[in-house]
């Protein structure tokens, strides 16, 4: 089974920073830092299916996941570093939100999923149902 293909993914940014063109407040607004997607791996073990999300910067309390229904989502936000005793001369990192989800297949066992965040790497297991993983029938004799 194509696990990859029944994992569609949805993605939203929670905050767009814009500014004004060139200092001129009657210019448009424009994108002054794009929409932040994580990017993801999605692996399959016999077991389970892995999904691998690139959140640099992120920590376990900028991070939830939530599930509703069929959706699973990843959604937090990353603030930019302030050093003391520097002065910012130039500036391309922004604060900034972000949020992506995923239908879940019907063979996903909803109850046990597992969720880590380590060096800005979340590791989101989602184990197979028990009845559906591989397994050894005993062979008997007659």
């Amino acid at each position: 089974m194509n696990w990859a293909s029944l994992l569609r993914s949805h993605h939203r940014p929670l905050k767009t920073t814009t500014a004004p063109q060139s200092g001129d407040s009657s210019q448009p607004q424009v994108p002054a830092v794009p929409p932040r997607v994580p990017a993801v791996s999605i692996h399959e073990t016999p077991g389970a299916i892995v999904v691998i999300a690139d959140l640099p910067g992120v920590t376990q309390d900028q991070l939830e996941v939530t599930m509703d229904q069929d959706l699973v989502t990843l959604r937090g936000s990353v603030s930019a570093d302030t050093h003391a005793g520097f002065q910012q001369i130039h500036h391309e990192y922004d604060s900034a939100g972000f949020e992506r989800s995923f239908t879940l297949p019907a063979e996903v066992d909803r109850e046990h999923i597992d969720a880590t965040v380590k060096h800005g790497v979340l590791t989101l297991t989602l184990p197979k149902h028990k009845s559906l993983q591989p397994r050894r029938i005993s062979v008997t004799s007659e």
